[in-house]
């Protein structure tokens, strides 16, 4: 096994407030954003449906008016907030509904990517009374809840010299500290933090001289000391919140890996656990599970898996199992399941019927499975023996990919397809 040296380059009552202290005093992150209140995909819900009828959960309300995108809804009090490109394409809107479906406003605040897939990507963080998103043109973007109005923006191309593959900036806000944290690669940096309140510069961290990446940043925190997880183009890193240094790197992906070039398409957030950062992304990237040393400045490879390459619909980790899809090709990707602690692969199975890889999330002790080729949406008890799907219906409007991943609030599940958002009653 290969080490990696130091770079000195520089809800429901109790239980739901019990959750929310212990996930706030572990991170101390916003918990309104991204894959769930831990950026890991699970859901902390309780009471929900074990089985749906025939022709999927009731549904509440719908629109189709979110304009096109592939982010998630963030639901906060009594507002769902999310963000959609506008009727014309050419520019990226952040939109406030009411819980049943009516909009309240929507604003402009940045441009899409030109190229490639230009739908919206960024999931809103939400923090207090403020919203931050970052567009697919790299601008990082501070909103007010309340009516929409801009507080700041920065531009990641003429502050930072953003350099991005062919997919552009997909990611979504890293809030803490009153930092909001952006991954925009090239010659300057790797990661800078910005004030929250101000938007202006806290640290940069050195530069890798490569591009960024898709995924979003994670922050961790191992043996009482914090750091953030993230991907640069080439690279799986470790950095200090407090100033930016750059503790680690981890750029090991084997013959397959450096064959397809791992800067190609790395979309998925690692998950983290007790020492150890879970890495997976498709086109044969493959899977790497590392552990930190004690004081966080270096990381040890454990293990390899050659069949779970997630392509875009990222994994949970429930009961010392890892769940998710891989990629075959654009169009097809089994499911799988991996033993956390050792890397074998426990299923590797279709979905059949012509379902293909998508997203996955958890909430109450289930998967939620959403095929991203036909859009059915699966729900499937976590056994590490099979791909057991209990329930499945499949979702009819909007167009595009199916590549938003699901959210389940309060006892609702959000679908997401395009311009079209549904919410379905799971409890």
């Amino acid at each position: 096994m290969m080490i990696f040296k130091f770079k000195e380059k520089c809800v429901y009552a109790s239980v739901a407030v019990a959750s929310f202290l212990m996930i706030t005093e572990a991170t101390a992150q916003s918990q309104y954003g991204w894959r769930g209140p831990n950026r890991d995909g699970i859901y902390p819900e309780s009471g929900l449906l074990k089985t749906w009828p025939a022709e999927g959960p009731q549904l509440a309300w719908e629109t189709e008016d979110a304009g096109k995108g592939y982010s998630s809804p963030v639901i906060v009090g009594d507002r769902l907030y999310l963000t959609g490109m506008n009727e014309d394409e050419d520019k990226e809107i952040f939109s406030a509904y009411t819980l049943d479906g009516k909009k309240i406003y929507e604003v402009v605040y940045g441009s899409p990517w030109k190229d490639s897939y230009p739908e919206t990507r960024t999931t809103p963080a939400i923090v207090g009374d403020k919203a931050y998103v970052i567009s697919g043109n790299g601008e990082v973007v501070c909103l007010r809840t309340a009516n929409g109005d801009i507080v700041w923006t920065v531009d990641g191309n003429t502050s930072f010299g953003r350099k991005t593959g062919t997919w552009g900036t997909s990611e979504c806000p890293l809030v803490f500290d009153n930092k909001v944290i952006f991954c925009p690669g090239g010659e300057q940096t790797a990661m800078v933090a910005l004030n929250a309140e101000t938007g202006e510069t806290v640290w940069k961290s050195p530069s890798l001289n490569d591009i960024s990446n898709y995924a979003s940043p994670l922050l961790i925190t191992h043996n009482g000391k914090r750091q953030i997880v993230a991907l640069s183009g080439k690279a799986v890193i470790g950095v200090d919140p407090d100033n930016g240094r750059i503790a680690w790197t981890f750029d090991d992906w084997g013959q397959s890996a450096t064959a397809q070039g791992w800067e190609k398409i790395s979309p998925n957030m690692p998950l983290y656990k007790d020492g150890r950062i879970f890495s997976c992304n498709g086109y044969d990237m493959n899977s790497f599970l590392l552990e930190l040393n004690d004081d966080a400045t270096a990381v040890k490879l454990v293990w390899r898996n050659d069949d779970l390459d997630t392509h875009v619909g990222g994994f949970v980790l429930v009961d010392g199992t890892i769940y998710g899809s891989n990629w075959i090709n654009n169009g097809q990707g089994n499911w799988l399941a991996v033993d956390w602690k050792t890397g074998k692969t426990l299923y590797d199975t279709a979905w059949g019927g012509g379902k293909s890889k998508g997203s996955i999330i958890a909430a109450d002790g289930m998967l939620y499975c959403y095929d991203e080729r036909r859009g059915a949406v699966g729900l499937v008890n976590p056994t590490p023996e099979k791909f057991d799907v209990v329930s499945e219906f499949r979702i009819t409007k909007g167009e595009g990919p199916h590549w938003a991943h699901p959210v389940v609030h309060n006892g609702i599940l959000y679908i997401r397809h395009g311009n079209a958002l549904m919410a379905y009653k799971v409890k």
